[in-house]
């Protein structure tokens, strides 16, 4: 976070929130309240304010993510936005109370993008909803990786700020995910696990090129910030887990690896995959007729026709 806010992510996200505005609540953060004659705030300072508590809670994300609670500082969080430290202070009186703010901030976001994408009473398939869902989790990763960093911290300390956001914020975004989780089970569309194992599993793979990056910058071409290998991620993603592949137009090179659009992602194009797809539901359809009809199963028979035309002398 170089101090540049609001930022807008490589797939749309811009990081905003409420206005901040003049006095305090119970918890001592500001909250809005009339002045003198009551005048009404212009949009241009609406807006204005908009974008100064945007950038405290995106530079105290940052902060909190680089150093962890103890060695973050409100006066370098207020050195990132550029913005004098009594001010920050005046809006979050303390630095656990600006922490709260700023997991609550990220959260939220997410869950505005469940509502705008799919509506949580929108009549489409459980696995519909899921799919979803978990790519606004992605996609708000992507957007800004110091959020996984962020819940990281406090996950390896086990601080009481984990538990706060667990049972605060993140319990009722998992109540609204385990039972469409269930419903997908119950419908055949995913495997039979545990639901909180499939939605943990699913936080990892959302987090993968937020938590991976400077590891893969280092030991490969791949920049895990481009939008071509954001997206070629997710397909991948979509492909393995819900079985879509959403095809993409063929315009341009990718420019993670200087190739077509519809060049491999995760073992060949998207022709070749269904072909090898194919050829492995053939041979498990056999392997199942021989144990049918108490015949001996071949080792080969789990093999590709054309792998075991290759043994033959």
């Amino acid at each position: 976070m170089n101090g540049h806010f609001p930022r807008r992510g490589p797939i749309g996200w811009t990081f905003d929130s409420e206005a901040i505005v003049n006095d305090r609540n119970s918890d001592g953060v500001a909250k809005s309240v009339r002045r003198g004659q009551g005048r009404r705030k212009t949009r241009a300072q609406q807006q204005r304010a908009l974008a100064t508590r945007a950038a405290i809670l995106n530079a105290a994300t940052a902060e909190f993510a680089e150093r962890g609670f103890q060695a973050a500082s409100i006066r370098r969080i207020a050195d990132r936005t550029g913005l004098q430290h009594p001010l920050i202070t005046y809006h979050y009186r303390s630095k656990d109370i600006l922490w709260r703010a700023a997991a609550e901030h990220a959260f939220t976001r997410i869950r505005q993008e469940w509502d705008a994408g799919v509506p949580e009473q929108a009549t489409v398939s459980p696995l519909e909803h899921l799919r979803e869902e978990y790519r606004a989790v992605f996609q708000y990763t992507a957007a800004f990786p110091e959020f996984h960093r962020f819940m990281r911290q406090e996950a390896l300390s086990r601080s009481p700020r984990l538990r706060w956001v667990a049972k605060t914020v993140v319990r009722p975004l998992i109540d609204r995910l385990l039972p469409q989780i269930h419903a997908a089970q119950n419908e055949g569309a995913l495997p039979k696990v545990e639901p909180i194992l499939f939605h943990y599993m699913m936080v990892s793979l959302t987090t993968t090129l937020s938590a991976f990056a400077p590891e893969m910058e280092v030991i490969s071409d791949v920049s895990p910030g481009a939008p071509r290998v954001i997206e070629a991620y997710w397909r991948l993603v979509e492909e393995i887990v819900f079985g879509k592949y959403p095809r993409v137009p063929r315009s341009g090179s990718d420019q993670c690896r200087g190739r077509d659009t519809r060049e491999r992602v995760g073992g060949g194009t998207a022709k070749r995959t269904s072909m090898r797809n194919t050829t492995r539901r053939r041979a498990r359809a056999q392997q199942r007729s021989s144990v049918s009809k108490g015949g001996a199963i071949s080792v080969t028979s789990w093999l590709p026709a054309r792998s075991r035309s290759s043994e033959r002398p």
